[in-house]
């Protein structure tokens, strides 16, 4: 940090959580030695906590200013932060990003115009919060093979759910306390239904495992249908309901990727996460497993990520994407996985290759089956499940021999 000039200038695209965290923490830091050149936002009715004159609402006031040093980009449209950023790098300039779908989906071309006009592109912010996972699967495991990384990577769930057991509190009660407290938007969905935590694991897949994946290509299911008898059935075998992201590799360097509900059991480290936080796990094949965990959500600890970003930028660190020159894995989605489905009562199953499909209990509102499915045909009736409201979350099959021995009127269920 020692080598960022004095008279460096920050122009900052975006006011709102994100946006004001970083404007706090470059206040608060003061050898941060950044001046603020202007602040560009799109609602100029919108009161706010700074002087007028501190903004701007058209972003080429920022962008067409050659004495600004770096941008951050911290807006909510994907399509406008696209153009802010292409921009940018166009012109060569240095701009870090929180905006993680925009990211994930256009992921292969923004590296190669960094490639091309000799730009920089940082985003640890719009991954993990404030967990630096993204320097670290850079940085440090560059040249090691990982055989896993998988974690928590969306505060707004992980408190929704933390709420919901500790609390007794139902899914709509808990999103509302997430949302009155800024942890969850308006609208919820990118967080509750996995789509948050799909367009991060994109990101940490090019740099775990040098692979560019579009957030269609990746198994997703949210806790949008969650209730609280899910949670009581993952404590009859001393586990918790998470939304994890999963990247992980078979001996044959295939590549499993998903984002699902999973009961995990209180041996595991992401057991212990709750509230707003992240926990991500990384399995080296040398170095033995390693867990990072953090603030997931929130003004200050986000913000804190992008100042992070901004001052590695500056002090000339870029990502060097070491593993994408590496081709040995590839994308294999038919991974078959242990799962546990709750079905509600006036539903039934779709038609699917089942394996154990085993119905483990019925009441009068549902009925609770494990079953083994590969990851491929699970995609395939996401839908279908989710339009039905059946809530399924991933199991070990260790779990799912546990869950058989404790409900003594086990019972097979065969579909043709």
């Amino acid at each position: 940090m020692s080598n960022i000039q004095s008279n460096s200038r920050i122009g900052i695209f975006g006011f709102g959580c994100v946006g004001q965290g970083l404007y706090d923490v470059l206040q608060t830091i003061e050898q941060a030695g950044i001046e603020v050149a202007g602040i560009c936002v799109k609602d100029k009715e919108k009161p706010r906590s700074l002087p007028a004159s501190t903004f701007t609402y058209n972003p080429q006031d920022l962008l067409q200013d050659e004495s600004i040093t770096i941008f951050a980009e911290l807006i909510s449209d994907a399509d406008e932060a696209y153009s802010i950023v292409t921009q940018a790098l166009k012109a060569g300039k240095t701009i870090v990003s929180a905006n993680k779908k925009m990211l994930a989906s256009h992921l292969p071309e923004l590296i190669e115009l960094q490639h091309n006009y000799n730009g920089t592109l940082l985003y640890e912010a719009a991954v993990g919060g404030s967990i630096p996972i993204i320097r670290t699967l850079e940085s440090y495991y560059s040249s090691e093979p990982l055989q896993q990384v998988s974690g928590i990577l969306n505060g707004s769930s992980n408190f929704i759910l933390s709420k919901m057991e500790s609390e007794g509190l139902s899914y709509s009660l808990a999103l509302q306390q997430a949302q009155e407290l800024g942890f969850a938007e308006t609208d919820p969905t990118l967080d509750v239904g996995g789509f948050d935590s799909v367009n991060k694991l994109c990101l940490i897949t090019a740099h775990a495992f040098g692979l560019t994946i579009t957030p269609e290509q990746i198994l997703r299911f949210g806790i949008d249908t969650v209730r609280k008898e899910d949670l009581e059935f993952a404590k009859t075998i001393n586990a918790r309901v998470r939304l994890v992201a999963s990247a992980e590799v078979n001996p044959e360097d295939e590549l499993s990727l998903r984002v699902l509900p999973t009961l995990v059991t209180d041996q595991k480290e992401l057991y212990h996460v709750t509230n707003e936080t992240n926990g991500v796990t990384i399995d080296p094949v040398f170095a033995g497993q390693q867990f990072i965990k953090g603030l997931g959500a929130g003004s200050r600890p986000t913000g804190s990520a992008v100042w992070a970003d901004v001052s590695a930028a500056l002090s000339g660190y870029r990502y060097s994407y070491p593993k994408t020159a590496v081709k040995t894995i590839a994308l294999n989605q038919d991974k078959k996985i242990d799962i546990y489905l709750r079905c509600p009562a006036d539903s039934s199953l779709p038609e699917a290759n089942w394996e154990n499909l085993v119905k483990v209990q019925e009441t009068g509102e549902a009925i609770y089956f494990t079953a083994i499915l590969p990851v491929s045909e699970l995609q395939n009736i996401s839908s279908y499940l989710a339009g039905k409201q059946i809530f399924i979350a991933e199991i070990t099959a260790e779990q799912a021999m546990d869950i058989a021995l404790k409900f003594s009127e086990n019972e097979a269920v065969v579909y043709s």
